[in-house]
């Protein structure tokens, strides 16, 4: 059977939509057509026979279909399996692709759709809905927007598989073979639209599917201002136009909106565990973010200046206006040849004057370091937001209001608000081991004392205060640093010349496995050594943000205490005061996820954000809770915006942080479309849970210590069976056994590190969270999203003979518990057990303890939602997995026979050639899934 027409019965069985049903097929037609050309028939044929096998041997148990299946592809050579995994890899990333655009299909579908009585669910429209339904007036609805102060953080953790050439060209592909079936195409546009199709399919095939080499952080840099350049920057303006129309829709009034939405970045900035992070790549990444939007700039600039054709014998032009003309000419003069041109129109004149000085500014970036920085200071950000203003101003008094309210000047304004001459500020993160080891060797050196880190956290305060309250520096002008010491000291030199050149570029400095208050003084004294920290008697003037980040279970359940401590210390509080007292504090998910298990993990963390909470309101502390969310559900991933909503009200205040990471990044922000709805719908849950703040309810469970008592019982002993089977002695072995970890550990797709050790020797401390959850996708067991829960409720239900009818009510009531509940069916049923067993080629006791907690755990679940199976109340997701599933195992198939090869081989040549096509079939079922960590 053709390879066209499996894809079809297969779409047809599982229910995709039509939509996406007929462009999955059209594609598979132009592959299939490709595959015939440089492989033959006979290959086009095994590609629509394996999944039918797959399916056959899944869906009625056939052992027999399975074992030819394993023969087969057990047989053959390297080069043929290469040819598969090639297109049933191309295949997956398209159907991706195309999945992408039919989400962006429907969600404009609905826009057509909804009405102002009906707005389109978690739209901005539906949040100032939901206001004016409240009751609220237009004053009150609008403060909720004053108070919002949302930062989406940019990361480079190692989780996007693909090169950024190929996922070009899958993007570019998907928008063709969309537009393939579009109904105001002509037959001759088809026919050369098919053509072009083709010609880029071949391309993609010739491309390395693989990195030739691992990334650089400058390639991530690179990476990560493709999105800035492209979604995120057309994106932003549309969400302001939203806000407005949402007024002018229920309150007709079409308000001056504040910024609520900046972005962040630790690409080029966040040193924990990344050695290749300098202060030098520091600074790079600084010029090339300036560079950047400087150009963007530029190129809005022109279409404005284009735009504004308004002549002085028209309209008149403000004082104001005319006069920073006059003052531009001194400074930055224009051309005669421009002043010819625009000698009657004075906006086209302002804006090429303002076009002079964002290009002396791209000029500089050329020059040395110092250069940039002396030079920068003659047109700021700022000053670049006033003259925007000021024409704006100036279309106001000459009534000219519509030009000023909407369009590319409106845009342009938003956009430098929001982007600044900076376009993301860059956080600092480094590790609170790394601090004490360099503030040991300051002391040593300053000959204060020598054994700094054998001290109790009572004694290193009081060593610390002593030295913050001191104005001499600690370290010789002349002094031979460590290695460690010079790279935690040089990043202070590379903050204070960031701040010197434009405060914004600067986030926070963020502190890695913060556990007592000497690690937040710790770094105070490393930047009063540069000046960015000063005691001048009972004041202090500081110039850092200064986060813990909490990631252990013990951490997070702490944290609330140690914060409660650095509020009431006499020094801290007043650095707080310094910073407007204002305190950000970082929640680690990746890895108290990997120390807990799945529902300890989130409990720790739902508490935490309520102790928080209460504990920065009881001390009057303005607060911003950063969300360290990975892009998987075993590392807290999941729909931001239902997240939001889920938490604590006491922990919410309108300010929020989040990551967005690997292929979470290329999903959100490959289409405009989709990175527009992903922004509407967070500041949709931002608003509602910035209004619920002041609502009398108090936690779901307060007062209610008998249900609070099954939570912590479920919490603790799902953490017990999570931590009974990753501390068993013979664990690692078996799980180093059966994934692919090993592999995972050396693909070149980022320059991070995967473990905290030697890849070559890597144990379940040393990992870091993102392999471990990657390797446990590639096997389809997905344990980190699920494992313990069933076991946790068999033991509960021992002490609580109505667990099940609370469980029932909570998932009614409670959007934390059905959060948690729903992101666990979607790992559950991606979960495969069929494939797992695959891998389980010796002997253990794992496989069957993994496998009777899964149908525990999903016994559990069914019973207390009332759905068949798991994940019933999303069946658009549940289809695709279903469609996907007979595709993807022969994939898996082929990787336990490619590990097996690689585990039976002495020889390094075969080695090499195994590890390469490993490679390709990671990438592969990482397609499959949608999913690496």
């Amino acid at each position: 059977m053709h390879w066209r027409q499996t894809v079809s019965e297969l779409a047809e069985s599982s229910n995709i939509s039509e939509s996406l049903s007929k462009r999955v097929i059209n594609l598979t037609e132009i592959l299939e057509e490709l595959a015939v050309e440089k492989y033959g028939e006979e290959f086009v044929e095994k590609l629509g026979e394996l999944p039918l096998a797959s399916l056959k041997a899944l869906d009625k148990n056939d052992e027999e279909v399975l074992k030819e299946l394993q023969e087969d592809l057990g047989g053959l050579s390297l080069s043929e399996i290469k040819e598969i995994l090639s297109m049933y890899t191309t295949f997956f990333h398209l159907v991706n692709s195309l999945e992408q655009h039919e989400i962006s299909r429907v969600n404009r579908r609905r826009e057509f759709e909804e009405t102002p009585e009906n707005p389109r669910k978690e739209s901005i429209a539906e949040a100032v809905y939901r206001f004016k339904e409240a009751g609220y007036d237009y004053e009150k609805a609008l403060s909720m927007f004053h108070q919002m102060d949302i930062q989406p953080t940019i990361t480079a953790h190692p989780t996007e598989a693909r090169r950024r050439s190929v996922l070009l060209k899958q993007q570019e592909l998907a928008s063709m073979v969309s537009r393939l079936g579009d109904s105001d195409i002509t037959p001759d546009e088809k026919i050369d639209l098919r053509r072009e199709i083709l010609n880029q399919l071949n391309l993609l095939l010739l491309t390395d599917e693989v990195r030739a080499e691992r990334l650089s952080v400058e390639d991530e840099v690179e990476n990560g201002l493709f999105y800035f350049t492209h979604s995120i920057w057309d994106s932003i303006p549309v969400l302001y136009r939203d806000i407005r129309q949402a007024f002018d829709t229920y309150y007709d009034k079409r308000p001056e909106v504040p910024i609520v939405l900046k972005y962040r970045s630790w690409i080029g900035s966040d040193r924990d565990g990344n050695p290749n992070v300098t202060s030098s790549v520091t600074w790079q990444t600084v010029v090339e973010q300036r560079r950047t939007v400087l150009k963007l700039y530029q190129k809005e600039l022109n279409e404005l200046r284009r735009y504004l054709s308004v002549s002085d014998k028209q309209a008149k032009v403000s004082d104001a206006l005319q006069a920073s003309v006059e003052k531009d000419e001194e400074k930055f003069p224009i051309s005669e040849r421009y002043e010819r041109r625009y000698k009657h129109e004075p906006y086209r004149r302002k804006v090429t004057h303002i076009m002079h000085k964002i290009q002396f500014l791209l000029d500089q970036l050329s020059e040395d370091k110092k250069t940039i920085l002396t030079e920068s200071q003659k047109y700021t950000a700022p000053e670049f937001i006033e003259d925007l203003e000021l024409i704006k101003q100036s279309l106001v008094e000459n009534g000219l209001t519509g030009l000023s309210q909407q369009g590319k000047l409106q845009d342009l304004i938003i956009r430098a608000k929001t982007f600044g001459f900076h376009l993301s500020a860059l956080d600092i993160r480094q590790h609170s081991g790394l601090h004490e080891e360099t503030i040991e060797e300051l002391l040593s050196q300053g000959r204060v004392l020598d054994n700094y880190g054998e001290l109790s956290e009572e004694e290193k305060i009081d060593v610390l205060v002593e030295q913050l309250s001191n104005p001499r520096p600690l370290s010789p002008v002349e002094s031979d640093r460590s290695e460690v010491a010079e790279k935690v000291m040089t990043v202070f030199e590379e903050i204070r010349d960031m701040l010197h050149l434009n405060e914004d570029i600067f986030g926070s400095y963020i502190i890695s496995m913060t556990h007592g208050i000497s690690d937040m003084l710790e770094v105070m004294l490393l930047a009063k050594e540069f000046g960015l920290w000063k005691h001048n008697g009972d004041s202090i003037e500081s110039k850092l943000d200064i986060v813990p980040l909490f990631e252990t279970i013990e951490d997070l359940e702490n944290s609330a205490g140690l914060m409660g401590q650095m509020y009431e210390h006499d020094l801290y509080s007043k650095h707080l005061k310094s910073r407007d007292d204002f305190q950000e504090i970082m929640l680690g998910y990746s890895d108290s996820n990997k120390d807990g298990g799945y529902w300890m993990a989130n409990w720790a963390l739902n508490k935490a954000q309520y102790e928080l909470g209460t504990v920065c309101r009881e001390h009057d502390i303005d607060f911003r809770l950063f969300h360290g969310r990975g892009g998987t559900v075993g590392r807290g991933g999941g729909q931001s915006n239902q997240a939001i909503v889920a938490m604590p009200a006491v922990a919410n205040n309108g300010r929020i942080r989040f990551t967005e990471q690997g292929e979470v990044i290329s999903f959100r922000y490959s289409l405009s479309s989709i990175a527009h709805r992903h922004l509407e719908q967070i500041v949709n849950a931002v608003a509602r849970v910035t209004a619920g703040q002041y609502s009398d309810t108090p936690g779901y469970l307060s007062g209610k210590e008998d249900e609070k008592e099954i939570m912590e019982q479920l919490a603790d002993t799902s953490m017990k069976a999570y931590r009974d089977l990753i501390d068993d002695s013979d664990f690692w072995d078996w799980y180093s056994g059966i994934t692919p970890i090993e592999h995972i550990g050396k693909l070149p797709i980022a320059s991070r590190p995967v473990s905290r050790g030697s890849s070559d020797d890597m144990t379940f401390d040393t990992l870091r969270a993102i392999p471990w959850v990657f390797a446990w996708t590639q096997v389809r067991y997905n344990t980190p999203g699920w494992f313990g829960l069933g076991t946790a409720l068999e033991e509960v239900k021992k002490d609580h003979d109505d667990v099940l009818e609370v469980l029932k009510r909570w998932n009614e009531e409670w959007t934390f518990f059905r959060t948690v509940l729903n992101n666990s069916q979607r790992e559950m049923a991606r979960t495969h057990l069929p494939t797992s067993e695959l891998y389980n080629t010796e002997p253990s006791k794992f496989p069957e303890l993994l496998t009777g907690n899964f149908k525990n755990t999903e016994d559990w679940i069914t019973s207390i939602t009332g759905y068949e199976k798991v994940l019933d109340h999303n069946k658009v997701i549940q289809n695709s997995i279903k469609f996907r599933n007979p595709f993807t195992y022969p994939l898996n198939i082929i990787q336990a026979e490619l590990l097996k090869r690689w585990k039976n081989t002495d020889k390094e040549e075969q080695k090499d050639e195994l590890t390469e096509v490993l490679f390709l079939n990671i990438n592969g079922i990482a397609a499959a899934m949608q999913s690496t960590g």
